[in-house]
């Protein structure tokens, strides 16, 4: 008798169908989760994975955006395109409300970001609106701290993450229970490259805000990075704007993000861009990262994604 073999998944496949199993896998044992999203393109491939993971049906569980004011114009349309034309539901924490409340302090100076400030935003979001757990796009090629983290990672009831007191996945078995306050923290494309969400996008033909896609845009130099010429950023002496083609790799806060110098400006094209880079997203154009050896990590320790 001849034996019958089944074709192997592609690599992109595989990735998918892991998502998939993690997103299943949490939204069956926990009552109240909810999907992080920014606008960028990780949170894009992962709303994309959820109608894959609950069809015919919509997606189950809303989408949560800490919104720091300080975004691009263009991620924001395009967030509320893909709420409206998807029937996705849209939770919104403000840090802007969170500064009027006087739950954090906004800094100040040419170099003041909120970044940082989405901390403690996020955190009184997920008490609102009682989630028991959040999926993240996050993935471990990120950057350290990330790459140690595991597929549910698991916050106390003051938000904090213990790298030491993580539970092991052995053969991609997970264990979603939490004590009362816990929160978990989910991230299914943990095991993606840039590259791959990337071909993914390329293979699924996703649409993305335009920043990805080279433009011409008013930027200036800082710390060898190039930012968007923009009314939340105080341009210190010597600062002189100018206009490049230009395009975003990772979205977050104008203040702490930001652009390559580019010509990229079909998927095609990135796709090849990024193939031939070996410096990560957030290492590049990512302001916050910077701060220290361990800026991430300490972030993470606080209750950051």
């Amino acid at each position: 008798m001849t034996a019958i073999t089944q074709p192997a998944l592609s690599h992109l496949r595989a990735l998918e169908a892991e998502a998939i199993h993690v997103l299943r896998e949490v939204a069956a044992e926990r009552e109240k989760p909810a999907l992080l999203f920014s606008g960028g393109k990780d949170s894009i491939v992962l709303v994309r994975l959820a109608q894959k993971a609950f069809a015919p049906g919509n997606v189950p569980f809303p989408l949560l955006h800490i919104d720091t004011g300080h975004n691009f114009p263009e991620v924001i349309a395009f967030r509320d395109r893909l709420v409206a034309e998807n029937d996705l539901e849209l939770l919104v924490g403000s840090v802007q409300a969170s500064i009027d409340a006087g739950r954090v302090r906004e800094e100040t100076g040419p170099r003041a970001s909120r970044n940082r400030l989405q901390t403690v935003t996020l955190l009184d979001a997920i008490e609102e609106y009682e989630l028991d757990a959040c999926f993240g796009g996050a993935r471990r090629d990120e950057e350290r701290a990330r790459a140690k983290e595991r597929v549910l990672s698991f916050r106390d009831d003051f938000g904090t993450w213990d790298p030491r007191r993580q539970r092991p996945e052995l053969w991609d078995l997970y264990n979603a229970r939490v004590r009362r306050g816990e929160n978990i923290r989910a991230f299914p494309i943990s095991n993606w490259t840039e590259l791959d969400v990337w071909q993914y996008i390329a293979q699924e033909e996703l649409e993305l805000p335009n920043i990805y896609m080279a433009h011409e845009r008013e930027v200036f130099p800082r710390d060898g990075m190039l930012y968007a010429v923009s009314p939340f950023i105080e341009l210190m002496e010597g600062e002189e704007p100018f206009t490049a083609s230009v395009r975003y790799r990772t979205v977050g806060d104008m203040s702490c993000t930001g652009a390559v110098r580019s010509t990229a400006s079909t998927l095609p094209e990135v796709v090849a861009e990024i193939a031939a880079t070996n410096i990560t997203e957030r290492g590049e154009t990512r302001a916050d990262d910077r701060a220290s050896e361990a800026a991430m990590e300490d972030r993470k320790k606080e209750g950051y994604f």
